[in-house]
């Protein structure tokens, strides 16, 4: 048996086992009397209480060192009570130290008996300061833990419920006795049982708190509703260091949970806005700016969302629906995350398609409203699609949430932003609706501003190209091929031109001109200089004079400037005159020898005026080629402009070739999809009479 007299598990003793800490602090003193009131037995802590050691108080009458004179006499009734009755007595009395101090003593008095029918008296004693703070302690500590809006339980050391308040019943929706005896997992399955298991085991091992860990679940209070806590949790030992066991406060943060929630979707909802300001409408490409909406919304606010537009509209013409009438729709664009069949159930982009009246769709293009359905029933899908096969497409790819928003611009409904849900297992709410909402409206500008741009710009481009001429392959004595290449899809069209003019006596003018600016009046003063240009060839003019005139004409131009070579080629004489106004200079490429820039007079450009123009004669034997071209070919915003003139002849080395092959390198190669600037290329190869190439003759440039 141990110390403390107390046998452990199966009753077996294990050692030295510690008293609990209370009798501790109490500090009762034992006391016993024999029948005659003498003291018999008086342990250390009746040392500490009285003053006596025990040879002083041993054999002594306990009333005359133990009690106030003035209670003497009360004193020996109740001893004569307890010992003639057995009935035990308790009360407080002011007792008289040894020191001559008084001090007031809770006693409990009781009768024994010996083995051998001796009457003897038991007193145990206890400062009543003490007594009546730790009832005090015992009474706040239990009235707190009884009141307190804050979950406290007590678990052992095997993480049992021993000690469970009336908050945390509430909050678990489990009675008290009900959770004696338990573990955590027992009672409330739905939490995070592992992770406060793992954090009350370190706190047994370690001593270290554990303060404000979230944990998220559900318990039987509200089995269907996700709740928040934050758990602390610190170990308990007795006044001694022995390990009690493990409390627990638990405390239902949900609300504040659930405004961090709000706060981080609102957080979101903002930089999603931010990021579409900065994603949508990078171009005024009609089909890349739906598309930057389609990414904009994936996955962030849908798992398909698809941009259509009113085919009216694209068009370019207004349109309304009457409540009976179908919408024409045309797909821009579609996005999807993870759901290969409902973007198989989608139109395809550029696809036309007609909507029935009852189409979702149909509806909110109509009425210029949103259509949202949170939760979309079987039934539903079919006023959703476009036809059963895309309905059970949808159904497979498990639909479950639709909201379709108009895309508005200028007071015009243009098309409606479609979105779905799959994956995402939330349903579309009040707030999902607003931010569609703010992203529609932002986008169905940019939109609008593309498709407009797109008009104009397919409008330029279709004068521009009437005004390009239509040449034979072979005039006089040159082949000819050439190209035409407008700028990028975010830039206006351009003035580039070319020509090939037939002459008098065989003769060939060739021409390649550039107007400065863009759109169509561009191409407008490109068709007139063009005109111009084709009747002053006709007077066969020298080249530079025919410069000048188109210098002065150029000059009545509103607001225009160019640039312009201009070629005549006499097969007769193997020659050609040329005249630069301000242009690059063209290549020729003579048969057996490097590709070369001829050194020409650059000129002004047309329209500056006061400069004159000088023409320089080249020779250009059978099989010789010329290269003209713009600037839109060779120039780039970070290259130099001789390395790329250098890399224009290295690619015009080696065997001759095809002259159509030659454009369809030249701008395969040099010709870079972003470039802000339209391409006229045109190359022409001088042909012996009949039509062959001859063999060269010596190298010649003559001003």
């Amino acid at each position: 048996m141990s110390a403390a007299g107390a046998p452990e598990g199966d009753g077996q003793p294990r050692g030295s086992a510690r008293p609990s800490g209370l009798l501790d602090v109490l500090r009762v003193a034992s006391i016993v009397l024999d029948s005659e009131g003498r003291i018999v037995l008086w342990s250390p802590q009746a040392e500490e209480l009285f003053g006596y050691d025990a040879a002083e108080a041993l054999g002594q009458y306990a009333a005359r060192i133990m009690v106030h004179e003035k209670h003497l006499d009360l004193v020996v009734k109740l001893f004569a009570d307890v010992m003639g009755t057995g009935q035990s007595w308790a009360g407080a009395f002011p007792v008289r130290r040894k020191d001559g101090t008084t001090r007031v003593v809770e006693f409990r008095n009781m009768r024994l008996l010996d083995d051998q029918g001796d009457v003897y008296a038991l007193g145990l004693c206890a400062d009543q300061g003490t007594v009546h703070r730790l009832e005090r302690e015992v009474a706040l500590s239990t009235r707190m833990i009884a009141q307190s809006p804050t979950g406290l339980a007590v678990l052992d050391t095997g993480l049992r419920y021993v000690s469970v308040n009336p908050a945390l019943e509430e909050i678990n929706g489990v009675p008290v006795e009900e959770h004696l005896g338990r573990t955590v997992r027992e009672v409330v399955p739905g939490m995070d049982v592992d992770a406060l298991e793992t954090a009350a085991r370190r706190v047994l091992e370690t001593g270290r708190p554990v303060v404000d860990q979230a944990t998220i679940g559900r318990t039987p209070a509200d089995p269907h509703q996700d709740h928040a806590w934050s758990i602390s949790l610190y170990r308990l030992e007795n006044a001694f260091g022995t390990v009690l066991g493990v409390a627990v406060s638990v405390v239902d943060v949900t609300e504040q949970y659930q405004a961090g929630i709000e706060a981080e979707a609102a957080r979101r909802r903002l930089a999603l806005i931010a990021d579409a300001s900065g994603r949508i409408g990078t171009t005024l490409d009609l089909e890349r700016t739906a598309s930057e909406l389609a990414e904009v919304a994936v996955p962030e606010l849908a798992d398909i969302a698809a941009v259509d537009l009113l085919d009216a509209v694209v068009q370019g013409r207004r349109t309304s629906l009457g409540p009976a009438e179908s919408a024409v729709i045309r797909a821009l664009a579609v996005r999807g995350y993870d759901s290969a069949e409902a973007l198989e159930a989608a139109d395809t982009p550029g696809q036309v398609a007609r909507y029935a009246s009852d189409r979702l769709v149909t509806q909110c293009v109509r009425t210029a409203d949103p259509v949202m359905l949170p939760e979309v029933k079987e039934e539903d899908l079919a006023r959703i699609a476009r036809s059963p096969e895309a309905a059970e497409l949808l159904r497979r790819a498990g639909v479950h949430s639709y909201l379709a928003v108009p895309l508005i611009a200028r007071g015009e409904v243009l098309g409606a932003l479609d979105l779905k849900r799959t994956r995402n297992p939330l349903p579309f709410s009040e707030d999902d609706l607003l931010l569609a909402r703010e992203l529609a409206a932002r986008a169905a500008v940019q939109i609008d501003n593309a498709r407009w741009y797109q008009s104009a710009r397919e409008t330029a481009l279709t004068l521009q190209r009437s005004l390009l001429p239509s040449h034979p392959p072979v005039t006089g004595g040159l082949e000819v091929a050439s190209r035409y290449q407008p700028a990028g899809s975010t830039s206006e069209v351009g003035g580039d031109w070319f020509d090939v003019i037939e002459l008098e006596g065989g003769k060939t003018a060739l021409v390649v001109g550039d107007v400065m600016g863009s759109g169509i009046p561009a191409a407008a003063a490109m068709g007139r200089l063009r005109t111009a240009t084709n009747t002053l060839a006709s007077l066969d003019l020298d080249p530079h004079v025919l410069l000048e005139h188109l210098d002065r004409i150029t000059a009545g131009l509103e607001q225009s400037i160019a640039t312009c070579v201009y070629a005549v080629h006499d097969p007769h004489l193997r020659q050609c005159r040329i005249a630069n106004a301000g242009h690059l200079p063209p290549v020729r490429v003579r048969v057996g020898r490097s590709p070369e820039l001829l050194d020409l007079p650059t000129g002004v450009p047309l329209g500056v005026g006061g400069v004159a123009f000088a023409t320089t004669t080249v020779d250009l034997d059978p099989g010789d080629r010329l290269v003209f071209y713009t600037d839109g070919l060779v120039e780039t915003r970070r290259d130099p402009l001789d390395d790329r003139l250098g890399t224009l002849l290295s690619l015009l080395e080696g065997p001759d070739r095809p002259l159509e092959e030659v454009c369809e390198l030249l701008l395969r190669t040099l010709h870079e999809p972003d470039n802000f600037d339209d391409v006229a290329l045109l190359v022409a190869r001088a042909t012996a009479p009949g039509g062959g190439t001859g063999a060269p003759a010596a190298a010649d440039v003559r001003t």
